[in-house]
Protein backbone atom coordinates (compact mmCIF):
# COMPACT_ATOMS: atom_id res chain seq x y z
CA UNK A 1 0.00 0.00 0.00
CA UNK A 2 1.30 3.38 -0.85
CA UNK A 3 0.68 7.15 0.49
CA UNK A 4 -1.81 7.64 -2.54
CA UNK A 5 -4.21 4.52 -1.30
CA UNK A 6 -3.75 6.21 2.20
CA UNK A 7 -4.62 9.56 1.40
CA UNK A 8 -7.89 7.98 -0.42
CA UNK A 9 -8.59 5.97 3.08
CA UNK A 10 -8.79 9.33 4.90
CA UNK A 11 -10.83 10.69 2.32
CA UNK A 12 -13.62 7.88 3.07
CA UNK A 13 -13.16 8.01 6.50
CA UNK A 14 -13.74 11.82 6.55
CA UNK A 15 -16.36 11.84 4.22
CA UNK A 16 -17.99 9.31 6.54
CA UNK A 17 -17.93 11.63 9.12
CA UNK A 18 -19.05 14.68 7.46
CA UNK A 19 -22.53 11.91 6.29
CA UNK A 20 -22.74 11.08 9.59
CA UNK A 21 -22.92 14.57 10.99
CA UNK A 22 -25.35 15.25 8.14
CA UNK A 23 -27.82 12.50 9.03
CA UNK A 24 -27.90 13.06 13.03
CA UNK A 25 -28.49 16.93 12.20
CA UNK A 26 -31.63 16.07 10.04
CA UNK A 27 -32.81 13.61 12.50
CA UNK A 28 -32.16 15.80 14.75
CA UNK A 29 -34.22 18.57 12.95
CA UNK A 30 -37.12 15.80 11.77
CA UNK A 31 -37.80 15.08 16.10
CA UNK A 32 -38.86 19.12 16.20
CA UNK A 33 -42.57 19.24 14.68
CA UNK A 34 -44.29 22.23 14.21
CA UNK A 35 -47.08 21.96 15.32
CA UNK A 36 -50.11 25.47 15.72
CA UNK A 37 -50.75 26.95 19.36
CA UNK A 38 -53.23 29.24 20.75
CA UNK A 39 -53.64 31.15 23.81
CA UNK A 40 -56.24 30.48 26.77
CA UNK A 41 -57.93 33.95 26.36
CA UNK A 42 -61.22 35.64 28.05
CA UNK A 43 -63.83 36.62 25.38
CA UNK A 44 -67.63 36.63 25.88
CA UNK A 45 -69.26 33.54 24.41
CA UNK A 46 -72.79 32.80 22.78
CA UNK A 47 -73.70 28.81 22.96
CA UNK A 48 -75.27 28.06 19.69
CA UNK A 49 -76.88 25.44 18.04
CA UNK A 50 -76.46 25.14 13.84
CA UNK A 51 -78.36 23.63 11.49
CA UNK A 52 -80.47 24.35 8.29
CA UNK A 53 -84.10 24.62 7.76
CA UNK A 54 -86.88 25.60 5.26
CA UNK A 55 -89.07 29.05 4.84
CA UNK A 56 -92.75 27.95 5.44
CA UNK A 57 -95.56 30.86 5.46
CA UNK A 58 -97.58 30.57 8.85
CA UNK A 59 -100.58 30.65 6.87
CA UNK A 60 -100.61 29.73 3.51
CA UNK A 61 -103.54 29.69 1.29
CA UNK A 62 -103.66 27.28 -1.69
CA UNK A 63 -106.05 27.51 -4.69
CA UNK A 64 -106.56 24.46 -6.48
CA UNK A 65 -108.66 23.02 -9.65
CA UNK A 66 -112.20 21.65 -8.78
CA UNK A 67 -112.73 20.39 -12.52
CA UNK A 68 -110.34 19.48 -15.63
CA UNK A 69 -110.47 22.54 -17.51
CA UNK A 70 -108.12 25.18 -19.48
CA UNK A 71 -106.71 28.09 -17.79
CA UNK A 72 -108.10 30.83 -19.92
CA UNK A 73 -106.42 34.03 -18.57
CA UNK A 74 -104.11 34.61 -16.42
CA UNK A 75 -103.84 38.32 -14.63
CA UNK A 76 -100.90 38.57 -11.92
CA UNK A 77 -97.39 37.33 -11.48
CA UNK A 78 -95.96 34.85 -9.03
CA UNK A 79 -94.10 37.16 -6.16
CA UNK A 80 -96.75 39.73 -6.39
CA UNK A 81 -98.43 41.60 -3.41
CA UNK A 82 -102.18 40.88 -3.71
CA UNK A 83 -105.59 42.40 -2.53
CA UNK A 84 -108.33 40.55 -1.26
CA UNK A 85 -110.71 39.89 -4.26
CA UNK A 86 -108.36 40.59 -6.73
CA UNK A 87 -108.50 38.72 -9.96
CA UNK A 88 -105.76 36.23 -10.29
CA UNK A 89 -106.81 34.06 -13.21
CA UNK A 90 -109.77 32.87 -15.70
CA UNK A 91 -110.48 29.16 -16.57
CA UNK A 92 -112.36 27.98 -18.96
CA UNK A 93 -116.36 27.27 -18.21
CA UNK A 94 -117.76 25.89 -21.49
CA UNK A 95 -120.17 23.32 -20.67
CA UNK A 96 -120.62 24.23 -17.41
CA UNK A 97 -123.19 26.67 -17.48
CA UNK A 98 -125.68 24.47 -19.40
CA UNK A 99 -125.05 21.36 -17.17
CA UNK A 100 -126.10 24.31 -14.12
CA UNK A 101 -129.22 24.97 -15.69
CA UNK A 102 -130.29 21.21 -16.52
CA UNK A 103 -129.12 20.65 -12.53
CA UNK A 104 -131.20 23.69 -11.67
CA UNK A 105 -134.77 22.38 -13.49
CA UNK A 106 -134.14 19.04 -12.39
CA UNK A 107 -133.68 20.46 -8.79
CA UNK A 108 -137.39 22.09 -9.30
CA UNK A 109 -138.74 19.27 -10.75
CA UNK A 110 -137.92 17.25 -7.50
CA UNK A 111 -138.55 20.07 -5.12
CA UNK A 112 -142.30 20.36 -7.16
CA UNK A 113 -142.38 16.32 -6.27
CA UNK A 114 -142.04 17.04 -2.51
CA UNK A 115 -144.44 19.74 -1.97
CA UNK A 116 -147.16 16.77 -3.68
CA UNK A 117 -145.97 14.06 -1.55
CA UNK A 118 -146.22 16.56 1.97
CA UNK A 119 -149.72 17.25 0.62
CA UNK A 120 -150.61 13.32 0.66
CA UNK A 121 -150.19 12.67 -2.43
CA UNK A 122 -151.80 13.57 -5.88
CA UNK A 123 -154.55 16.07 -5.69
CA UNK A 124 -157.05 14.32 -7.74
CA UNK A 125 -156.35 10.73 -6.54
CA UNK A 126 -156.73 12.25 -2.61
CA UNK A 127 -160.10 14.54 -3.96
CA UNK A 128 -161.48 11.67 -5.68
CA UNK A 129 -161.23 8.79 -2.56
CA UNK A 130 -162.10 11.14 -0.18
CA UNK A 131 -165.34 12.19 -2.38
CA UNK A 132 -165.96 8.44 -2.86
CA UNK A 133 -165.35 7.72 1.02
CA UNK A 134 -167.41 10.12 2.50
CA UNK A 135 -170.52 9.21 -0.68
CA UNK A 136 -169.83 5.20 1.21
CA UNK A 137 -169.86 6.65 4.67
CA UNK A 138 -173.23 8.86 4.29
CA UNK A 139 -174.68 5.73 2.62
CA UNK A 140 -173.88 3.34 5.72
CA UNK A 141 -175.45 5.52 7.81
CA UNK A 142 -178.83 5.75 6.31
CA UNK A 143 -178.64 1.92 5.63
CA UNK A 144 -178.14 1.76 9.39
CA UNK A 145 -180.91 3.73 10.48
CA UNK A 146 -183.04 1.55 8.18
CA UNK A 147 -181.94 -0.94 9.79
CA UNK A 148 -183.13 -0.25 12.95
CA UNK A 149 -185.97 0.88 12.05
CA UNK A 150 -186.98 -2.20 10.37
CA UNK A 151 -185.65 -4.30 13.55
CA UNK A 152 -189.02 -2.56 14.80
CA UNK A 153 -191.47 -2.65 11.64
CA UNK A 154 -190.28 -6.37 11.37
CA UNK A 155 -191.27 -7.39 15.02
CA UNK A 156 -194.76 -5.11 14.73
CA UNK A 157 -195.57 -6.86 11.45
CA UNK A 158 -195.54 -3.77 9.18
CA UNK A 159 -192.54 -5.03 7.47
CA UNK A 160 -191.67 -8.14 5.69
CA UNK A 161 -188.64 -10.64 6.49
CA UNK A 162 -187.57 -9.94 2.76
CA UNK A 163 -187.26 -5.95 3.02
CA UNK A 164 -185.09 -6.63 6.22
CA UNK A 165 -182.67 -9.04 4.51
CA UNK A 166 -182.58 -6.65 1.49
CA UNK A 167 -181.13 -4.21 3.73
CA UNK A 168 -179.34 -6.35 5.83
CA UNK A 169 -176.90 -6.75 2.52
CA UNK A 170 -177.00 -3.77 1.59
CA UNK A 171 -175.17 -2.45 4.72
CA UNK A 172 -173.35 -5.38 4.54
CA UNK A 173 -171.88 -4.27 1.51
CA UNK A 174 -171.97 -0.08 2.32
CA UNK A 175 -169.59 -1.44 5.38
CA UNK A 176 -167.43 -3.43 3.02
CA UNK A 177 -167.56 -0.24 0.79
CA UNK A 178 -166.09 2.36 3.57
CA UNK A 179 -163.20 -0.39 4.65
CA UNK A 180 -162.44 -0.55 1.61
CA UNK A 181 -162.26 3.02 0.54
CA UNK A 182 -160.52 4.21 4.20
CA UNK A 183 -158.30 1.19 3.14
CA UNK A 184 -157.36 2.96 -0.32
CA UNK A 185 -157.33 6.50 1.93
CA UNK A 186 -154.54 5.19 4.03
CA UNK A 187 -152.55 3.28 1.65
CA UNK A 188 -152.38 6.89 -0.50
CA UNK A 189 -151.20 8.33 3.13
CA UNK A 190 -148.56 5.19 3.64
CA UNK A 191 -147.26 6.18 -0.17
CA UNK A 192 -147.10 9.90 0.68
CA UNK A 193 -145.20 9.31 4.10
CA UNK A 194 -142.68 6.83 1.71
CA UNK A 195 -142.72 9.60 -1.03
CA UNK A 196 -141.47 12.15 1.20
CA UNK A 197 -138.80 10.13 2.09
CA UNK A 198 -137.66 8.80 -1.19
CA UNK A 199 -138.21 12.69 -3.08
CA UNK A 200 -136.62 14.68 0.12
CA UNK A 201 -133.29 12.42 -0.53
CA UNK A 202 -133.73 13.13 -4.66
CA UNK A 203 -134.00 16.98 -3.90
CA UNK A 204 -131.15 16.84 -1.52
CA UNK A 205 -129.13 15.04 -4.00
CA UNK A 206 -130.51 17.82 -6.90
CA UNK A 207 -129.71 20.90 -4.37
CA UNK A 208 -125.99 19.16 -3.49
CA UNK A 209 -125.12 18.97 -7.70
CA UNK A 210 -126.28 22.25 -7.94
CA UNK A 211 -123.94 23.63 -5.12
CA UNK A 212 -121.40 22.09 -6.58
CA UNK A 213 -121.91 23.24 -10.05
CA UNK A 214 -122.13 26.87 -8.82
CA UNK A 215 -119.00 26.68 -6.46
CA UNK A 216 -117.18 25.07 -9.85
CA UNK A 217 -118.84 28.01 -11.79
CA UNK A 218 -117.79 30.65 -9.34
CA UNK A 219 -114.32 28.69 -9.53
CA UNK A 220 -113.50 29.60 -12.67
CA UNK A 221 -112.95 33.31 -11.86
CA UNK A 222 -109.71 33.29 -9.11
CA UNK A 223 -109.65 35.58 -6.61
CA UNK A 224 -107.30 36.45 -3.92
CA UNK A 225 -109.36 35.32 -0.78
CA UNK A 226 -107.17 37.73 1.58
CA UNK A 227 -104.45 40.37 1.23
CA UNK A 228 -101.07 38.51 1.29
CA UNK A 229 -98.04 37.76 -1.68
CA UNK A 230 -99.13 35.54 -4.32
CA UNK A 231 -95.61 33.12 -4.00
CA UNK A 232 -96.38 30.55 -6.21
CA UNK A 233 -98.29 30.42 -9.96
CA UNK A 234 -97.67 27.40 -11.67
CA UNK A 235 -99.96 28.14 -14.71
CA UNK A 236 -100.01 29.70 -17.73
CA UNK A 237 -101.99 30.62 -20.29
CA UNK A 238 -104.00 27.86 -22.68
CA UNK A 239 -102.58 24.97 -19.94
CA UNK A 240 -105.19 21.95 -19.54
CA UNK A 241 -105.36 21.35 -15.66
CA UNK A 242 -106.19 18.19 -13.72
CA UNK A 243 -108.87 18.00 -10.96
CA UNK A 244 -106.56 18.88 -7.78
CA UNK A 245 -103.95 20.67 -9.72
CA UNK A 246 -102.24 23.69 -7.37
CA UNK A 247 -103.46 27.00 -9.35
CA UNK A 248 -102.01 29.26 -6.90
CA UNK A 249 -100.24 29.93 -3.13
CA UNK A 250 -100.53 32.59 -0.72
CA UNK A 251 -100.02 34.17 2.51
CA UNK A 252 -99.08 36.85 4.50
CA UNK A 253 -95.33 36.91 4.47
CA UNK A 254 -94.81 39.81 7.26
CA UNK A 255 -94.62 37.05 9.64
CA UNK A 256 -92.97 33.34 8.24
CA UNK A 257 -91.88 30.23 10.20
CA UNK A 258 -88.85 27.97 9.82
CA UNK A 259 -88.76 24.91 10.13
CA UNK A 260 -84.92 23.75 11.14
CA UNK A 261 -83.54 20.67 11.27
CA UNK A 262 -81.65 19.83 14.62
CA UNK A 263 -79.36 16.82 14.94
CA UNK A 264 -80.68 13.94 17.39
CA UNK A 265 -77.67 15.10 19.47
CA UNK A 266 -78.57 18.79 20.13
CA UNK A 267 -82.12 18.24 20.91
CA UNK A 268 -81.53 18.69 24.52
CA UNK A 269 -80.42 22.35 24.31
CA UNK A 270 -83.83 23.07 22.32
CA UNK A 271 -85.97 24.57 24.42
CA UNK A 272 -89.01 27.72 24.26
CA UNK A 273 -88.77 30.88 22.96
CA UNK A 274 -84.69 31.38 22.35
CA UNK A 275 -83.49 33.70 19.92
CA UNK A 276 -82.77 32.60 16.32
CA UNK A 277 -80.43 34.34 13.02
CA UNK A 278 -81.42 32.86 10.15
CA UNK A 279 -79.18 33.78 7.10
CA UNK A 280 -79.81 32.64 3.56
CA UNK A 281 -77.32 32.97 0.54
CA UNK A 282 -79.19 35.18 -1.56
CA UNK A 283 -78.79 37.51 0.39
CA UNK A 284 -75.61 37.41 1.93
CA UNK A 285 -75.65 40.77 3.84
CA UNK A 286 -79.26 40.27 5.45
CA UNK A 287 -80.26 38.58 8.94
CA UNK A 288 -83.92 37.78 10.09
CA UNK A 289 -84.25 37.47 13.48
CA UNK A 290 -86.84 35.33 15.51
CA UNK A 291 -87.77 32.74 18.15
CA UNK A 292 -88.35 29.24 18.78
CA UNK A 293 -91.96 28.22 18.92
CA UNK A 294 -93.01 24.49 18.53
CA UNK A 295 -90.06 22.35 20.29
CA UNK A 296 -89.73 18.54 18.78
CA UNK A 297 -91.10 16.37 20.34
CA UNK A 298 -89.86 13.20 17.81
CA UNK A 299 -87.38 12.33 15.69
CA UNK A 300 -87.23 11.68 12.17
CA UNK A 301 -85.15 11.06 9.45
CA UNK A 302 -83.91 13.31 6.90
CA UNK A 303 -82.21 12.12 4.06
CA UNK A 304 -78.94 10.68 5.94
CA UNK A 305 -79.49 12.63 9.49
CA UNK A 306 -81.98 12.12 12.43
CA UNK A 307 -83.34 15.30 13.35
CA UNK A 308 -86.26 17.15 15.25
CA UNK A 309 -87.97 19.61 13.41
CA UNK A 310 -87.90 23.19 15.31
CA UNK A 311 -90.55 25.51 14.40
CA UNK A 312 -89.16 29.04 14.39
CA UNK A 313 -91.31 32.41 14.26
CA UNK A 314 -89.41 34.75 11.91
CA UNK A 315 -90.48 38.19 11.15
CA UNK A 316 -90.28 39.34 7.34
CA UNK A 317 -91.13 42.96 7.24
CA UNK A 318 -89.63 43.39 3.91
CA UNK A 319 -91.13 40.43 2.45
CA UNK A 320 -87.51 39.38 1.01
CA UNK A 321 -87.68 35.47 2.91
CA UNK A 322 -89.65 33.31 -0.09
CA UNK A 323 -91.24 30.23 1.19
CA UNK A 324 -89.39 26.88 0.52
CA UNK A 325 -86.18 28.10 0.30
CA UNK A 326 -82.97 26.82 1.94
CA UNK A 327 -81.45 28.93 5.19
CA UNK A 328 -79.02 28.90 7.48
CA UNK A 329 -80.07 29.02 11.32
CA UNK A 330 -78.30 29.63 14.50
CA UNK A 331 -80.31 29.24 17.61
CA UNK A 332 -78.88 30.90 20.55
CA UNK A 333 -78.76 28.77 23.83
CA UNK A 334 -77.02 30.57 26.42
CA UNK A 335 -74.75 33.38 27.04
CA UNK A 336 -71.28 33.62 29.33
CA UNK A 337 -69.42 36.97 29.50
CA UNK A 338 -65.95 37.18 30.03
CA UNK A 339 -65.47 32.98 29.78
CA UNK A 340 -62.04 31.37 29.68
CA UNK A 341 -62.32 29.62 25.86
CA UNK A 342 -60.15 27.88 23.52
CA UNK A 343 -60.50 26.98 19.80
CA UNK A 344 -62.83 23.41 19.84
CA UNK A 345 -60.33 21.82 17.61
CA UNK A 346 -57.93 21.91 20.38
CA UNK A 347 -60.19 19.86 22.61
CA UNK A 348 -59.74 16.20 22.42
CA UNK A 349 -62.48 13.19 23.93
CA UNK A 350 -61.23 10.26 25.59
CA UNK A 351 -64.09 8.20 26.71
CA UNK A 352 -65.48 10.68 29.08
CA UNK A 353 -62.85 12.45 30.00
CA UNK A 354 -61.87 16.01 27.46
CA UNK A 355 -57.96 16.70 27.58
CA UNK A 356 -55.73 19.21 25.29
CA UNK A 357 -52.13 19.00 24.69
CA UNK A 358 -50.47 21.89 26.88
CA UNK A 359 -47.34 24.07 25.30
CA UNK A 360 -44.69 23.63 28.54
CA UNK A 361 -40.81 24.43 27.14
CA UNK A 362 -41.07 22.93 23.43
CA UNK A 363 -42.80 19.62 24.62
CA UNK A 364 -46.31 18.44 24.53
CA UNK A 365 -48.65 17.14 27.73
CA UNK A 366 -51.92 15.85 28.14
CA UNK A 367 -53.99 17.62 30.47
CA UNK A 368 -57.51 16.86 31.87
CA UNK A 369 -59.88 19.86 31.87
CA UNK A 370 -63.61 20.46 32.14
CA UNK A 371 -65.24 22.14 29.44
CA UNK A 372 -68.83 24.48 29.36
CA UNK A 373 -70.74 26.08 26.84
CA UNK A 374 -69.77 26.21 23.30
CA UNK A 375 -70.34 27.77 19.93
CA UNK A 376 -69.08 26.17 16.57
CA UNK A 377 -65.82 27.69 17.08
CA UNK A 378 -64.84 28.07 20.72
CA UNK A 379 -65.98 26.26 23.92
CA UNK A 380 -65.41 27.25 27.53
CA UNK A 381 -62.70 25.98 30.23
CA UNK A 382 -64.43 25.68 33.89
CA UNK A 383 -61.07 23.93 35.26
CA UNK A 384 -58.04 22.60 33.99
CA UNK A 385 -56.30 26.00 32.35
CA UNK A 386 -55.45 29.10 33.07
CA UNK A 387 -55.37 32.44 30.75
CA UNK A 388 -52.37 32.74 29.48
CA UNK A 389 -51.56 29.09 28.45
CA UNK A 390 -50.78 27.75 25.31
CA UNK A 391 -52.69 24.26 23.86
CA UNK A 392 -51.57 22.75 20.48
CA UNK A 393 -54.15 22.44 17.52
CA UNK A 394 -54.13 19.54 15.04
CA UNK A 395 -52.86 19.51 11.84
CA UNK A 396 -49.86 17.36 9.56
CA UNK A 397 -48.16 15.67 13.14
CA UNK A 398 -49.92 13.55 14.84
CA UNK A 399 -50.28 15.11 18.73
CA UNK A 400 -48.88 12.92 21.39
CA UNK A 401 -47.65 13.28 24.94
CA UNK A 402 -43.78 14.67 25.12
CA UNK A 403 -43.90 15.68 21.87
CA UNK A 404 -41.24 17.80 20.91
CA UNK A 405 -42.17 20.75 19.32
CA UNK A 406 -41.38 23.91 17.82
CA UNK A 407 -44.87 26.45 18.35
CA UNK A 408 -46.39 28.29 15.65
CA UNK A 409 -48.90 30.88 16.75
CA UNK A 410 -52.13 31.32 15.46
CA UNK A 411 -53.51 34.43 14.42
Amino acid sequence: MGPAFGRRLWIIVLAALVLTAILVFISGRGGTARVAVASVARENLSSVVSSNGKVEPVTPISLRVSFPTFVKRVYAVEGQHVKRGQLLYVLDDAGLAAELAQSRADLNMEEEALRVAKSGGRADQVAKTAAELQKALAMREQLRRDNESLTRLVAQKAATPHEFEENRLALAQAEADVQSLEKAKQTYVNQAQLDIERVTLLVEHARNQVQDLEEKSASTHGTAPADGTLYSLPIHQGDFVKEGDLLAEMADMHHVRVRAFIDEPELGQIDLNQAVEIFWDAHPDREWAGRTEVVPKQVVAHGTRNVGELICSVSNERLDLIPNTTVDVRIHISERPNALVIPRGALFIDGGKRFVFVVQGNRLHRRDIRVGIANPTMIEVLSGLQEGDQVALPGDVSLKENLRIRPVRTE
